[in-house]
């Protein structure tokens, strides 16, 4: 829902509201009672709320990000590596 501002025309109170876009302005202000006129506002842009943003926030395709982790092959190589080496030492 969008956020409308008004200004009295007579006290110039100024106020937000938060309306449907298909809702009727308001006509009348809250302290007074007199006419209002809505106000043409730059909107609230982004607003960024939490502890951060970090890369890791967004998935991406598993080709584009390198792993640190070994893949399961490597070990296993490792592995008979391993074992090769222990055998002839013994």
């Amino acid at each position: 829902m969008p956020t409308y501002e008004y200004e009295c025309e007579t006290c110039h109170h100024h106020f937000e509201e938060f309306q449907n876009m298909t809702d009727k302005p308001i006509q009348k202000c809250p302290r007074c009672g007199k006419k209002v006129k809505r106000l043409i506002s730059r909107g609230a842009g982004f607003i960024f709320k939490g502890s951060g943003f970090y890369i890791t926030d967004y998935k991406k395709n598993s080709a584009s990000i390198p792993s640190t982790k070994p893949k399961k092959t490597e070990l296993v190589k490792d592995k008979i590596k391993e074992n090769k080496k222990s055998d002839k030492q013994d």
